[in-house]
């Protein structure tokens, strides 16, 4: 039954009825030669073979199989049918054309329904033929056409519906049914069969994800561990369920294993890198990442992944690095470009960050973040006016508006304008009250006019806000030492522990991945 892939050995005779006994040894030697591989020799008999008896479906039906074999398609095809025509109840010749249609179903879409009507043809004059039966009830069931698919399982001998291709079929039947309990006894059935192979788990792998039965998948794919039956492709399916879970040990653990059978399959590196990311193992994430650049120095998410892990990791230089070697990999991709800019707006020259928000904003002209971030990169160049026109229109956004607002503030602040200055921050609190700059702001221009008060108000509710904010802690241990505060030397120690945070933070920004492969 496990004929899915190979069209030399055949479920049924080649030998067209009313054949002469010399023609069948003449066959029989030719299946031979295809047997052993030597296609040419073959092919060669079989052209001699017709010349000699034009009309012998036999020799049709084995020309199928070698063209078959070479990967010749159409001309597969055309024989098969011409034995067909010779001998309508050459059975062999119908199940070589449907394994055919099979083996194509990705270059043609028309190929499962010439499957399905094939051996739809078989069954009307062999209506037991085992080989038909489960190739239709396999074909069906993709078409989640379920009960049909069942009725021909239901067709095949005893001992055939025991064997795992089959069970593997109406498990994945009882699943688009709904049939929890019969899917469960199905799948038990399965996992102690003899026969059982990797291919038989993995075809009901897609309707379980489809149904969200993560539990019988989990009782499928950890019994092909058990049973030992589980390679590459199951242990990356397990691993990528146990993700789903949340059981990220687990997940890291098979897809270490998934990695250790196929070294060179950069799709698991970075599944792993993924995971180890969620677990915040930075250097875990870029040590996969790594392993996958060096594999495929070409694939631009790989660096923009490095990039990304980098930031998380504060090192600020290789995530620049990262992110330029993805944008010239793939200089159209929106997203490498804006997270390119906001990295380079952290480098020593903001300036730099400009070419790529403008590339943003081209890529994504409907998206406010470019004209917010292309603003924010002038305001650090200081070019204010072409700041204002950016964050202006960036302040009719929702999701932009209170960072538009907050500098535009700044700009009206820098301008010596502390009306404007305030009007702004407000519209940056009444967008988003919880945000710490436009009071760290609000504070800087009370503290300039004097009103300590105010100012004092607006500085701590910034600390409350984020207590490591640089500017408040700043700003508020200068206006303690203007009053002669007490708590100004309390103050004065808390600014430098910021300040000290700030310096680690520069300087771990421009360390180096080192990274033991």
């Amino acid at each position: 039954m496990r004929g899915l892939v190979l069209l030399v050995g055949l479920g049924a005779p080649l030998i067209a009825g009313g054949s002469s006994s010399s023609q069948a040894e003449k066959l029989g030697e030719i299946q031979l030669l295809v047997q052993q591989g030597n296609l040419a020799e073959a092919k060669r008999q079989l052209v001699n073979g017709l010349e000699e008896f034009p009309n012998f479906s036999g020799y049709y039906d084995l020309l199928g199989v070698v063209e078959a074999e070479e990967g010749n398609y159409v001309s597969a095809e055309q024989d098969f049918l011409k034995a067909i025509e010779l001998d309508q109840l050459l059975i062999g010749a119908y199940l070589n054309l449907g394994r055919l249609y099979q083996q194509n179903s990705a270059n043609d879409h028309e190929a499962p329904l010439k499957a399905l009507t094939t051996y739809a043809k078989v069954l009307k004059f062999a209506p037991a033929n085992a080989e038909a039966n489960y190739q239709s009830a396999a074909l069906l069931e993709s078409r989640k056409a379920y009960r049909m698919s069942l009725e021909h399982l239901s067709r095949l001998p005893k001992a055939d519906q025991e064997k795992a291709q089959a069970l593997s079929v109406r498990c994945a039947d009882l699943v688009g049914l709904g049939e929890r309990l019969q899917a469960g006894a199905a799948a038990d059935r399965l996992l102690h069969s003899a026969d059982l192979a990797e291919a038989d788990i993995l075809l009901i792998m897609p309707m379980l994800e489809a149904n969200h039965w993560d539990d019988l998948e989990q009782r499928l794919l950890e019994g092909a561990v058990k049973g030992q039956v589980a390679g590459f492709d199951t242990l990356g399916v397990l691993g990528r369920l146990y993700e789903r879970q949340g059981e990220l040990d687990e997940a890291r653990a098979t897809l270490e294993r998934t990695a250790q059978a196929n070294p060179q399959s950069t799709e698991t590196l970075i599944e792993l890198a993924r995971i180890a990311e969620k677990q915040k193992d930075y250097t875990g994430a870029l040590g996969y990442l790594t392993h996958a650049s060096d594999l495929d120095p070409q694939d631009p998410a790989i660096h923009f992944f490095i990039g990304i892990v980098c930031v998380e990791e504060n090192l600020l230089e290789e995530s620049f690095k990262s992110l330029k070697q993805a944008v010239q990999l793939a200089p159209d991709n929106p997203y490498y470009n804006y997270a390119l800019g906001v990295v380079a707006q952290q480098r020593a020259d903001p300036h730099e960050a400009i070419p790529y928000f403008k590339k943003y904003r081209v890529l994504r002209p409907d998206d406010p973040r470019g004209n917010l971030q292309l603003g924010i990169t002038y305001f650090n160049s200081h070019q204010d006016d072409l700041a204002v026109e950016e964050l202006q229109t960036a302040a009719h956004h929702r999701e932009t508006a209170a960072a538009a607002h907050f500098f535009l503030g700044r700009i009206a602040n820098q301008k010596g304008d502390s009306a404007v200055a305030l009007h702004e921050l407000q519209q940056a609190l009444d967008t988003e009250p919880d945000y710490a700059d436009p009071y760290a702001e609000e504070g800087i221009i009370f503290l300039k006019q004097k009103d300590y008060p105010s100012a004092e108000k607006a500085l701590s509710r910034a600390l409350v806000l984020d207590p490591d904010h640089y500017v408040a802690n700043l700003n508020l241990m200068m206006l303690y030492q203007r009053r002669g505060d007490q708590r100004a030397e309390e103050q004065t120690k808390r600014f430098e522990e910021v300040k000290k945070k700030r310096a680690e933070k520069a300087k771990l920004s421009l360390r180096s991945i080192q990274i033991v492969r």
